[in-house]
């Protein structure tokens, strides 16, 4: 590949550095897709194993600028193949440059709840461990990472800052396609899941939380010698298995509205790849070999599909590359780092790490702030006694005093009304960010034991079914209240019209069916019941003429519909008949106990109490005597009604020369 155009090619890829702003989209609030970032490729340079180049062994490698190399053809001898990268470590560079250079810069993602990796990439024997752990002397990416992130937790979540900070750890190992725990070795293999909103995660994998450097040392050192290692020709502690380092960032809002972030630091320390026939291994050193040559081809098919940009990316043909999915065309800043030899006898195998940081640093991530509400922290909704009882267990819990003085609750307006029927009308035309704090909210009210639908927290294609159900019921509502006016417009023209139809049938009724009889329900029958003494003695004088009750036939007319003449039908009622003789007496009689009755004698008639009785006679005292019994309703409080009641309740008695009880 010519310079000069890999020059070019640079000049273009600047605007896509990490330095060139910051991704505060959140997943699901963003209204765009996040601003892509490309990942950043380094390649170091490890010096010789012995410490001097031989004369008769020349390295094949030769540094040219920061950034670019060149390495023999071995094609033509004559010729160099030249790589440009974003930064390039010679063998005299030290474990700080290369943390400085490449791997401190996206620490600052993680305090914005973004995720960032850092992957170690070499053929066996260049140095990636060294790389990634180093020495006491020479500490490498993981300890130096650990350090800085720890401090910038410590500046961020101290007291008076608006967020809190806490960081958890995890480590493991991916041994012969076998997930295990390497903080928990006796856990077995574990399983790879993903949620739903594409998150990679592992469950039942172990999270050690940690404050400080000294507590992270002492749960990574022991993790460390869990590590499987072997001894092959190129390598006495040759690494076998891929190790991840997962540190987790959770930061917690301390006032409204009590956002939650969670950013992933993936430290990763790749097995290289063999040549087994300079290896030498054999028998389970060769079936590793194996294994992890299978993962990195399939983590080469990756990255070839993200570069072609073919539909299907073959992460999970490995458990290698399906724990990669973030780093490697997801959502995390990524940074590879190439461990190349100088050694004309890892030629082969340094050609092929550079061709594969090459294809690497042309995958495109796509960061993305995972923020969400903090669920523990929104307090539960708190209802009182009268709406934890229902309506009419309410209304029997009050007072019947209260429920006639107590005033009527107000009644929701008909806009009020349709919004609490229909709450999916507005998450169509919501903001992203603040329907996926609605979503949040419902899934801890349905965790609570919220009785509501959760209408919130269905599905997209189902909530876009209900949307639109919802404005369909509400367009028909409209065409039914246009159609109500237009016939209630229709009925007022008819009745301005025509004014004698309105007084002889209303719109609202019907016209009785054909060969229908219409009938008026019987009205009670009344009798009143006299003493027997009283009907006995009445019977036996000869002389008195007195009829109490007597049956009187009543005709009464019914219309048909059909008939030319109405059907007569005859009905039996009662009606009372009193001789004059003795509705004078019965009068006289009470003429004179209102004249010279007591308050007593008084309240002795029917319809009498002891405040009509004395109110009778203070009047009699003030005014004389009663002159007739109609004076009665010249007393206060004693109504033209209740007169008539009177006489009706105690003539007939007093005629007879009986009494009743006072009422």
């Amino acid at each position: 590949m010519p310079l000069n155009l890999l020059t070019e090619q640079r000049k273009n890829w600047v605007i896509f550095s990490p330095g060139a702003g910051r991704c505060r989209l959140s997943k699901v609030g963003a209204g765009r897709r996040p601003p892509p970032a490309r990942v950043r490729v380094a390649v170091r340079l490890r010096p010789f194993v012995d410490g001097t180049a031989g004369a008769s062994d020349p390295p094949c490698v030769r540094g040219m600028d920061s950034c670019s190399l060149e390495i023999a053809n071995w094609r033509n001898h004559q010729e160099t193949l030249k790589y440009q990268f974003d930064a390039f470590y010679g063998e005299r560079s030290t474990q700080q440059d290369i943390y400085a250079g490449s791997v401190q810069p996206i620490l600052r993602h993680l305090l914005e709840g973004q995720n960032a990796s850092v992957l170690a990439y070499g053929p066996t024997g260049a140095g990636k461990t060294h790389t990634m752990l180093g020495s006491p002397e020479q500490p490498g990416v993981i300890p130096r990472a650990l350090m800085d992130l720890l401090q910038l937790t410590r500046e961020e979540g101290a007291e008076g800052r608006p967020w809190a900070l806490s960081v958890t750890m995890s480590y493991l190992e991916i041994y012969q396609e076998k997930v295990l725990d390497l903080l928990d070795p006796a856990s077995g293999d574990l399983v790879i899941r993903e949620d739903c909103r594409g998150n990679i995660l592992i469950p039942g994998l172990t999270q050690k939380p940690i404050t400080s450097f000294a507590d992270f040392e002492r749960h990574f050192l022991p993790a460390s010698r869990n590590r499987t290692v072997g001894a092959t020709r190129l390598n006495q502690r040759s690494s076998r298995s891929h190790a991840v380092l997962l540190v987790k960032v959770d930061q917690r809002e301390r006032l409204a509205p009590f956002r939650q972030r969670e950013g992933k630091l993936y430290l990763i320390d790749l097995a290289g790849s063999e040549d087994n026939r300079r290896t030498g291994n054999k028998g389970l050193r060769l079936k590793e070999s194996g294994a992890i040559n299978t993962s990195l081809f399939v983590l080469g098919k990756v990255v070839d599909a993200l570069n072609q940009g073919l539909p299907r990316v073959p992460y999970r043909d490995s458990k290698l590359t399906r724990l990669l999915q973030d780093s490697l065309g997801g959502s995390a800043h990524s940074i590879l780092i190439a461990n190349i030899a100088p050694e004309r006898r890892f030629y082969l195998d340094t050609v092929s790490a550079l061709n594969f940081a090459a294809r690497s640093k042309e995958v495109i991530n796509r960061p993305f702030t995972n923020e969400s509400l903090q669920l523990h922290v929104l307090a539960p909704v708190k209802l009182s006694q009268k709406e934890l009882l229902g309506p009419s267990e309410a209304k029997r819990a009050r007072g019947p005093e209260e429920v006639e003085i107590g005033s009527p609750e107000p009644t929701a307006s008909p806009a009020s009304a349709s919004q609490k029927l229909s709450p999916l009308q507005k998450l169509s035309s919501m903001d992203p960010a603040m329907l996926e704090r609605l979503l949040n909210l419902d899934r801890l009210l349905g965790s609570q034991g919220s009785q509501g639908a959760p209408l919130l927290s269905t599905p997209r294609r189902e909530r876009m079914v209900l949307m639109k159900t919802v404005e369909e019921k509400d367009l028909e509502i409209e065409r039914l209240k246009m159609k109500q006016k237009e016939l209630e417009a229709k009925v007022l023209a008819q009745e301005v019209a025509d004014p004698k139809e309105k007084e002889n049938c209303s719109p609202t009724m019907l016209r009785p069916l054909s060969h229908r009889t219409v009938t008026v329900a019987k009205p009670l029958k009344k009798a009143v019941v006299m003493p027997l003494q009283l009907i006995q003695e009445q019977a036996a004088s000869p002389n008195t003429e007195i009829h109490i009750l007597k049956n009187k036939g009543r005709k009464r007319k019914l219309e048909s519909l059909d008939a030319s003449e109405p059907e007569v039908r005859a009905e039996d009622c009662w009606e009372l008949q009193i001789s004059p003789e003795l509705l004078a007496r019965g009068r006289q009689k009470i003429l004179d106990l209102l004249n010279e009755g007591s308050a007593r004698d008084l309240r002795s008639l029917q319809r009498i109490g002891p405040k009509k009785a004395q109110l009778i006679v203070g009047w009699r005292e003030l005014h004389g005597p009663f002159s007739q019994v109609e004076d009665l309703e010249l007393v206060e409080g004693i109504t033209g009604k209740q007169m008539e009641s009177f006489l009706k309740a105690n003539i007939l008695g007093l005629a007879a020369g009986q009494r009743c009880g006072p009422s």
